[in-house]
């Protein structure tokens, strides 16, 4: 089974850092390749809560549901609800931050697992890993840094 996994530091608090990823309708604001986020289903920040993404580029919106929110591990667990545009199956993916207690910043490490087809993985693992985890960290350190 596949497990696409990205982490990077980021310069800020990490209770700064971890109010930005607690915001499940938000990741437009760190996230370059997502255009638009919508909920659709339930309260933001409550397990359950469903948003619509729209990728940047265009294409068919998609769903993720929340399905773990951590406080205290500063942890959370989304799954996409249907069809999605890069074609996986039973995908689960986490995002948690840590204080890097030397220093007052944040390790943020990205990941998750999924099914596809074999010949897909590959593509898919650093499709996950570079542009949506690492871009989202990225996008974490310009937004906060």
């Amino acid at each position: 089974m596949p497990r696409p996994y990205a982490s990077g530091v980021v310069a800020a608090p990490v209770d700064k850092v971890w109010a930005q990823l607690r915001a499940f309708n938000d990741l437009p604001a760190f996230l370059p390749a997502i255009g638009h986020s919508e909920l659709v289903e339930g309260v933001d920040g409550q397990v359950g809560a469903v948003r619509r993404l729209t990728l940047a580029d265009g294409g068919d919106p998609f769903d993720e549901r929340l399905l773990v929110l951590d406080d205290p591990g500063r942890s959370l667990t989304y799954t996409f609800t249907g069809a999605n545009p890069f074609g996986v199956r039973r995908y689960v993916s986490t995002v948690r931050v840590s204080p890097v207690t030397d220093t007052g910043e944040s390790f943020v490490e990205w990941w998750a697992e999924y099914d596809a087809e074999a010949d897909q993985e590959e593509e898919l693992n650093r499709t996950f890993a570079q542009d949506v985890y690492g871009g989202g960290i990225a996008g974490l350190r310009k937004a906060l840094g």
